[in-house]
């Protein structure tokens, strides 16, 4: 199994932005299309964007477009997330895994928090 390691949640303001950061092996990270998901209180987990492993194609749940950008550094096998425009139902745990989930033995890792609060 390989673990995703995701960073860069907080507490921040409505209108705030964040970026958050997902660490995954070579391995997982090469060979895959590669996303973020989110949980929220009383919700299951949903998809939020995905990144193509090749190119940069990508594509995003309704409630993010226009506000949400993902992309990724192939040199640091890393996948970002920057979320601009934050409302307070984007309050989530954010996840990042393959598209879909658990190819080449990835798992979900703990998640990074958002809460977005005045």
């Amino acid at each position: 199994q390989v673990q995703l390691v995701e960073s860069g949640g907080g507490l921040v303001q409505p209108g705030g932005s964040l970026r958050l950061s997902c660490a995954a092996s070579g391995s997982v990270f090469n060979n895959n299309a590669m996303g973020w998901y989110r949980q929220g209180p009383g919700n299951q987990r949903a998809f939020v964007a995905l990144i193509l492993s090749r190119g940069s194609t990508t594509n995003y749940a309704d409630s993010v477009k226009g506000r949400f950008t993902i992309s990724k550094d192939n040199a640091k096998n890393t996948v970002y997330l920057q979320m601009n425009s934050l409302k307070p139902e984007d309050t989530a745990v954010y996840y990042c895994n393959t598209v879909p989930p658990g190819r080449n033995g990835a798992y979900w890792g703990q998640g990074t928090q958002v809460t977005v609060s005045s």
